[in-house]
């Protein structure tokens, strides 16, 4: 499942992170690794999902979360 089908207050594990790779380095450095717990705080419909990785919140992007598998 990607992030963003994610229901609000749900728990997950980032399993593989398929963006380009300097996006995909600066989630890492932001602490958003494979195998950290991720849990999904807030849903727009069509824009925005408000995520917790490692106790900080980040607003995300569809774009970037559609990119983003998790178990």
């Amino acid at each position: 499942m990607y992030l963003s089908e994610g229901k609000i207050g749900e728990d997950h594990t980032i399993q593989d992170i398929r963006l380009p790779i300097n996006m995909e380095k600066r989630l890492e450095a932001l602490g958003m690794t494979r195998g950290s717990s991720i849990t999904v705080l807030n849903s727009k419909s069509h824009g925005v999902l408000i995520v917790k990785v490692r106790g900080t919140r980040f607003a995300l992007g569809r774009n970037i979360t559609k990119n983003i598998l998790v178990g």
